[in-house]
């Protein structure tokens, strides 16, 4: 953990030669499609110093939520996924609509991203999750992070499916999201 907050600081305070990084990011219900967005080395550095400044896991969550939707928000501008509002009913039938299949597999590679250039200090990436309500109704699936110290109990979503393109994530404790809690959309 020392050695990724000193990799954290030499990004944050005096750049680096990392290159510009390629992401795919689904769309079309169920990843039937996929952009190549392309963050650029400076945007990246830029979330690196949000993020590299928490003291502790609970404000590392809050920047992670808004830097989650900022670099959906740069992938807007590349893609259709501008048009992706939050739900699955908003959306009409404007191209570059997102379900949580899209959601959580897309911002699950965000995470990985973030957490491979040493950007996440308090937390770890795991695979999406899914939760099931009932047999009539549909399961939701989202992106998973965990306190690096922590065990099961310090699980959360991340779930930018219940927002508009470019707006903070959601993140919620994983038990209470899987009894069914966030925002209704």
């Amino acid at each position: 953990m020392f050695r990724r907050l000193i990799f954290s600081l030499l990004l944050a305070c005096c750049g680096s030669s990392m290159a510009d990084e390629i992401v795919p990011i689904c769309y079309g219900y169920g990843c039937i499609a996929q952009a190549s967005v392309q963050f650029s080395e400076e945007r990246l550095r830029e979330i690196n110093q949000q993020l590299v400044v928490a003291v502790d896991p609970d404000e590392e969550r809050k920047m992670l939520a808004i830097a989650i939707g900022r670099m959906y928000g740069w992938a807007g501008e590349q893609s259709d996924i501008r048009n992706d509002r939050g739900g699955n009913y908003a959306d009409g039938h404007a191209p570059g609509k997102m379900d949580c299949i899209d959601h959580s597999t897309s911002t699950t590679r965000l995470l990985r991203l973030l957490e491979a250039r040493g950007s996440l200090r308090w937390h770890r990436v795991l695979d999406p999750d899914v939760r099931n309500w009932a047999l009539i109704f549909p399961a939701h699936w989202s992106a998973v992070i965990a306190e690096s110290s922590g065990g099961d109990a310090h699980r959360f979503v991340v779930d930018s499916w219940f927002v508009d393109n470019g707006e903070p994530a959601v993140i919620l404790q994983l038990d209470e999201w899987k009894k069914g809690a966030g925002p209704d959309v």
